[in-house]
């Protein structure tokens, strides 16, 4: 079970985003804060914890890989146990995090417990091994769900998702020229970082408009 969260925003929000890392860093990377940062300028309520493998990093310092996503779901599920929410629910995360939300969200929003999933960097497939998808279980989503993209992520860029079968519930957000973090390179797109996690916020914003009336 989680031992921390990280809160950011109001405590009455419009909703909240329970967001866990990806695989390399922690809940409180400059990733991960820039990304709440910009969700709680959006009136969200965003709440980061910590797999237990990057809570053993930091007591322990050692170096422990993640375990295998289908892995971490008892440890996402425990999040949301021990989360006390007043308001619709949102769950997703950065990459492997939000991959994990991904493969619980169907019996949660079945079970009317989340409204929606929301990706930043979805990790479509290992770096270098475009052949192993991680898209079977996105094939028949129901859930509401938003992926936040940028066009040349390594990790799944637009020109390799356009060819994928995703579900109809699934909305993608594209940021030109951004990486798995959605940084792009200035001298090539004209935006900076700031400006894509601002719109990354903005769009979240206007998806959750058609979740939560």
């Amino acid at each position: 079970m989680p031992t921390e969260f990280l809160e950011r925003g109001p405590e009455a929000a419009r909703a909240t985003i329970l967001f866990a890392h990806g695989a390399g860093a922690p809940m409180d990377s400059p990733a991960m804060t820039a990304i709440a940062d910009a969700l709680a300028e959006h009136n969200f309520r965003v709440v980061r914890f910590e797999f237990l493998y990057m809570v053993a990093r930091r007591t322990e310092g050692t170096r422990k890989p993640p375990p295998r996503a289908e892995n971490l779901k008892s440890e996402y599920l425990a999040a949301i146990e021990t989360l006390q929410v007043d308001g619709p629910l949102i769950i997703g995360g950065k990459s492997m995090g939000g991959r994990v939300a991904s493969m619980i969200a169907d019996e949660l929003f079945e079970a009317d417990r989340i409204a929606g999933l929301l990706c930043v960097g979805y990790p479509f497939h290992p770096i270098g091994k475009r052949n192993k998808l991680r898209t079977e279980h996105l094939q028949d989503l129901r859930t509401p769900t938003l992926i936040c993209q940028g066009t040349r992520d390594r990790f799944g860029s637009k020109n390799e998702v356009s060819e994928y079968e995703l579900s109809l519930a699934i909305q993608m957000s594209w940021f030109e020229d951004g990486d798995h973090d959605l940084k792009p390179r200035k001298r090539v797109s004209g935006f900076t970082h700031s400006d894509h996690i601002t719109s990354m916020g903005a769009a979240v914003s206007e998806w959750v408009k058609s979740l939560v009336v």
